[in-house]
């Protein structure tokens, strides 16, 4: 039987827009794509690698609500407006994926907000899932 279970985070977007922040089925987790925004606040830095920990932060509470961690990461994609904006996060992305290594993609694009300069999604499998 499959099983389907969608995880909330405090961002309004989500009752905005119609969707979860990740959504959890058949022991994959899938992500959607995270801003560097403070969803406790609705407020976001201007500063970009601010932002990129932000959203790994974020990231990391819908992982830990579905039950896995950064370690369960096998997909992660990177968007951001200007390509310039990639290479001052990698220290903080390699932080958190280095030792697991995901297969990852960066593409640019705009985003919904023009404050925002990056936004990530992820896909993770749940340990033993």
């Amino acid at each position: 039987m499959r099983q389907r279970r969608v995880i909330r985070s405090a961002a309004r977007f989500e009752d905005e827009i119609g969707y979860s922040r990740a959504v959890v089925v058949d022991g994959w987790v899938h992500v959607s794509g995270t801003t560097g925004f403070d969803y406790a606040t609705m407020t976001i830095s201007e500063d970009l690698v601010e932002q990129a920990e932000q959203c790994l932060d974020n990231i990391g509470a819908a992982l830990a609500e579905a039950g896995c961690s950064f370690a369960d990461v096998v997909r992660v994609r990177y968007l951001v407006p200007d390509r310039a904006d990639f290479e001052p996060c990698w220290p903080s992305l390699r932080r958190r994926f280095e030792s697991v290594r995901p297969a990852a993609s960066m593409l640019v694009c705009g985003l919904a907000d023009p404050r925002m300069k990056i936004e990530i999604e992820v896909d993770a499998r749940v340990p033993d899932a």
